[in-house]
């Protein structure tokens, strides 16, 4: 089958028809266990579009969208939707949790720290000292519906957006389908299998990264997510920066790991546990202990 009126590749694999497609910055793909060609086709789109639709609210490249707006709008009461206050409040929660590490308001760093090219220059002390004037979520004016934003503050919630997409675009297909399906974004999972037919789940190996198949899990139902900075990083001065950034010091993470996986009830609540350990540096699987999470670390 080719594609419809959407981006999407179709074709049959194994006992699944399978979607494949480019989202977020991601080689995306959704596994469906039925034969019938139709309602797999209908459902992957419909997935699909729940998905492009969460992209083009919560995308920091988009200009036009919520947070093109509320980025833009400094001192400026801005109502968000129930979907933006549930996104904030949760990312509220990990801030809390993590002591001020887990922070979206790390925005206006991306204007310093690019890591699109593997030679670049870190910026000077000054500029990062500047940055950090305009960090930190307990800066925010928070009373919902209504935020506003201090001058010179971003939001960006690329830390967790992939992952609630991957969550959404599984509800959509959970809303019609009872059988067995998987949805990928970019190694980050959700997927419902059964006793006779789990799901094989590659997990990211630095090691050897064009066979991934060294490290898998095989999981029934649940979410798994990955954090790390083997794809996106630079080198100065023989030293690797990565682009996971401490807010505190709007330097990237000291001693972190390569890429932490992690396996939980979502791949929201998944990605989040394994950027939290990243956030630890070389305490991370000591937190991954702790917590009792399945999950692998590479240094």
């Amino acid at each position: 089958m080719g594609s419809t009126d959407t981006p999407i590749t179709f074709l049959r694999k194994q006992q699944a028809w399978v979607g494949l497609f480019k989202l977020m910055a991601s080689e995306c793909e959704i596994h469906i266990r039925t034969s019938e060609a139709s309602f797999a086709q209908k459902t992957i789109t419909q997935a699909y579009r729940e998905a492009k639709r969460i992209e083009q609210h919560f995308s920091r490249y988009i200009t036009g969208n919520a947070l093109h707006t509320i980025n833009n709008s400094p001192n400026t009461p801005i109502t968000l939707d129930t979907e933006y206050c549930e996104l904030l409040n949760y990312a509220l929660t990990l801030y809390d949790i993590s002591d001020g590490m887990f922070d979206i308001s790390c925005g206006a760093l991306r204007h310093l720290w690019r890591f699109n090219t593997t030679e670049q220059q870190p910026p000077t002390q000054a500029q990062l000292d500047a940055a950090l004037r305009n960090i930190g979520l307990n800066k925010i004016h928070w009373s919902a519906p209504q935020l506003t934003l201090p001058q010179g503050m971003e939001l960006d919630f690329g830390g967790i957006g992939k992952e609630y997409a991957v969550d959404k675009a599984a509800q959509v297909i959970q809303g019609v389908f009872d059988g067995e399906y998987l949805v990928n974004f970019g190694g980050d999972c959700y997927c419902k299998g059964s006793a006779e037919s789990p799901w094989t789940i590659a997990v990211e190996s630095i090691n050897s990264p064009a066979d991934a198949t060294n490290n898998t899990v095989t999981l029934l139902e649940g979410g798994v997510a990955t954090s790390g900075t083997t794809k996106r990083f630079f080198t100065s001065g023989g030293k690797r920066f990565g682009h996971i950034l401490n807010p505190k010091t709007a330097r990237p993470i000291e001693h972190a790991p390569l890429s932490v996986t992690v396996v939980h009830q979502s791949c929201l609540s998944a990605g989040a546990l394994a950027t939290l350990a990243m956030l630890e540096g070389k305490a991370a699987e000591q937190y991954l202990q702790e917590q009792e999470l399945i999950h692998w670390v590479l240094r």
